[in-house]
């Protein structure tokens, strides 16, 4: 996760350099405690639908695992699905992971919280509630094969935030919704909403099957120039909104670009502490367990099993590096292949995320297809570009009310 937030803040406020960031004891855990989904939405990486599925964790297993989890210093909970509102014990489990101490967040798509569930989830004490939309009410319904899910999430979403839950909208960015992008930014800020959470898609799951509809390029570089304008006036106006972007960490390059332009007397901080935090962080600092116990290196990587904790401790899954993604992703530096390994700031995006290369090459060291910095950009020299998306100049404009407008044309492929 790259918070744009943070570092909007050391362009107004610059603190120290501390170093670069040390693995914690344990890592952030996203637990997809149940694949059953009351909705089949088009990206989702679990291929949910909304039947049961047999073997997963009983209420007993799961404590058995908060438990270790805990002896392992794990920081932070995500718990998710599926839609995990409809595990019937996810407030036991939720509780426990509060008693423990926990940070412990829920990642919902927000249709089933109604006012009971709303007053439970506030009960529980949920540092941080997630919900997704993927645009407006008319492309939102679309991408989540259900009319009235829209109105069915921002209800969930207001009933939280009445009752003084953070919350925060999750936007998975794609060529179908590209154009929905600022009516949801302002959406965030007419509602109040704490945080906004802006994901690249990744190739897994169904998002797999559907990534032809991957944003191109240069919508990706319009939608990142808008969430950084977006980011830096709130942050100007002192205001406490969170903004962060995930499942590309190449965000935080072309961040530098963005400050370039502008601060350019404030570029050098920056890489500084871009570098401190150093980009990817699957398999070391995030980690995912499914609904069946199994452990895989961060959420978008289900077909890589790591081990099972019914059979081993999830402590003693996570330490051990005789699987070579695992030994590849805990090495410092990771030895990455193409533009990714050439890249100049290697030591800012860490080689950006392997599992899209996987998708895409069967090679999970291989540069991630999806960087969408040009060569130029990212220190290559001439002689080592490669066949890639052109990126054409973007004819975004904004109309009297300030909203921008983003153009969705085809783009074709060329090879340099």
């Amino acid at each position: 996760m790259f918070r744009i937030s943070r570092y909007m803040q050391e362009l107004l406020q610059p603190t120290p350099l501390i170093g670069r960031r040390l693995a914690p004891p344990g890592p952030v855990v996203i637990w997809n405690l149940i694949r059953r989904c009351n909705l089949t939405c088009m990206h989702c990486y679990s291929i949910s639908t909304d039947i049961d599925f047999p073997g997963e964790l009983s209420t007993e297993e799961a404590f058995r695992v908060l438990d270790d989890l805990k002896g392992f210093k794990v920081p932070a909970l995500i718990l998710s699905g599926g839609e995990p509102l409809l595990r019937k014990d996810i407030f036991d489990i939720a509780d426990r992971a509060k008693s423990m101490k926990f940070y412990t967040a829920l990642s919902s798509n927000g249709t089933l919280i109604d006012v009971p569930l709303a007053d439970r989830i506030a009960a529980t004490g949920f540092d941080y509630v997630g919900v997704s939309l993927d645009g407006l009410r008319e492309t939102h319904d679309k991408f989540r094969r259900k009319q009235g899910a829209f109105e069915a999430s921002l209800a969930g979403i207001k009933l939280l935030h009445a009752r003084g839950v953070k919350v925060g909208v999750r936007f998975t960015l794609t060529q179908d919704n590209a154009a929905d992008l600022p009516g949801l930014l302002k959406l965030v800020d007419d509602e109040g909403i704490d945080k906004f959470y802006f994901s690249h898609l990744n190739y897994a799951g169904r998002g797999n099957r559907n990534r032809g509809h991957d944003a191109q390029f240069r919508v990706t570089r319009e939608a990142m120039n808008l969430l950084f304008d977006t980011c830096y006036e709130h942050a100007l106006r002192k205001e406490d909104k969170e903004f962060v972007t995930g499942n590309n960490d190449a965000d935080a390059v072309y961040l530098l670009h963005w400050v370039r332009e502008r601060f350019p007397e404030k570029e050098a901080h920056l890489r500084a502490k871009l570098a401190e935090w150093g980009g990817n962080a699957s398999g070391e600092n995030v980690a995912n367990i499914d609904n069946l116990g199994n452990v895989h290196p961060d959420t978008m990587w289900w077909d890589l099993t790591l081990g099972n904790v019914r059979e081993r401790p999830f402590s003693q899954i996570w330490q051990d590096t005789s699987h070579p993604i695992m030994a590849g992703l805990k090495a410092r530096p990771r030895v990455i292949k193409g533009r990714c390994g050439a890249c100049a700031y290697f030591d800012v995006c860490g080689g950006n995320t392997r599992v899209r290369a996987m998708q895409l090459t069967g090679d999970a060291w291989e540069e991630d297809p999806a960087c969408y910095l040009d060569d130029g950009e990212i220190g290559i020299a001439p002689g080592a570009e490669r066949e890639r998306i052109a990126l054409k100049p973007f004819s975004a404009w904004r109309d009297k009310k300030g909203a921008l407008h983003i153009p969705i044309e085809p783009v074709e492929e060329i090879s340099h």
